[in-house]
């Protein structure tokens, strides 16, 4: 029987723009459901020149209980928080966000989870491996950390923004010294894992983030994007043998920790 939506009904969110290619909202309302949870989850896309008014006006939404954030607006999520966690207060950026009990809200950044248990579950270790990062904004952030906190020997960043590439080094090299630096091209070779973390392959004729001719079958890539599902950067990188995960992968890896997350059950 299909659930029923009533004015009782808890409502949470998942926001960005744009919003068609993200799961979570038919993820998270299976998940509500067979939690037995009175709670729907409904994407939201909202314009660049809106987002600040929207995040001001959904403090006076008393039944919104949780945010899931996505592109571009994950560093404007942590701005609205009074508490966020460690992880999230190191890198000024969340993905989900929970109503307190006081009607503020609580941030926390789980798309390094997500990302590095895609590679574990491939079989891939992380620990003492050498790894680039492409793309520093908000999940290229986590990622970056939670690789640095599985144990990785080195990591590399690039993005097209150099400015922002050298923010993230340095503020992963506050907790990992010595092992974190910037690269102005991204170049695979020397790298065991590829973490790309931008946008590039969500549109047709987007160009490639890497030169997949210099991929070898001692390499893992892993893409945070989930539409299309094999995005021609995953579909080269397994025809040169690489071991791989993709962005829907991540985000099963990462589903139930949101969820209790949200739900207040972490």
């Amino acid at each position: 029987m299909p659930h029923e939506i009533t004015g009782k009904t808890r409502v949470f969110m998942t926001v960005g723009n744009p919003i068609s290619q993200v799961k979570s909202p038919g993820d998270i309302t299976q998940c509500f459901r067979d939690r037995n949870v009175d709670a729907v989850h409904i994407p939201l896309e909202v314009s660049r020149d809106g987002i600040d008014e929207f995040l001001i006006a959904i403090n006076k939404c008393t039944n919104v209980d949780g945010l899931v954030i996505t592109i571009p607006y994950k560093f404007k999520g942590a701005k609205i928080c009074s508490t966020l966690s460690p992880r999230a207060t190191l890198l000024g950026t969340t993905n989900i966000l929970r109503r307190k009990k006081d009607g503020s809200w609580h941030g926390d950044m789980t798309d390094g989870i997500g990302f590095c248990k895609a590679i574990e579950q491939t079989g891939t270790k992380i620990q003492d491996r050498t790894a680039l990062l492409i793309g520093a904004g908000g999940a290229g952030s986590a990622i970056g950390l939670s690789l640095l906190d599985r144990g990785l020997s080195a990591l590399s960043i690039f993005d097209i923004d150099q400015d922002r590439a050298s923010k993230l080094a340095g503020l992963l090299q506050t907790k990992y010294p010595g092992i974190v630096d910037t690269v102005t091209t991204p170049q695979p070779a020397g790298s065991e894992i590829i973490a790309h973390a931008s946008p590039t392959g969500m549109k047709k004729g987007d160009p490639l983030p890497v030169d997949v001719t210099t991929l070898d079958d001692s390499m893992h890539v892993g893409d945070v994007v989930t539409e299309p599902t094999l995005t021609p950067l995953i579909q080269f990188a397994k025809k040169r043998g690489c071991s791989v995960h993709t962005g829907i992968q991540m985000w099963k890896e990462q589903q139930d920790v949101i969820v209790d997350f949200l739900l207040n059950q972490d």
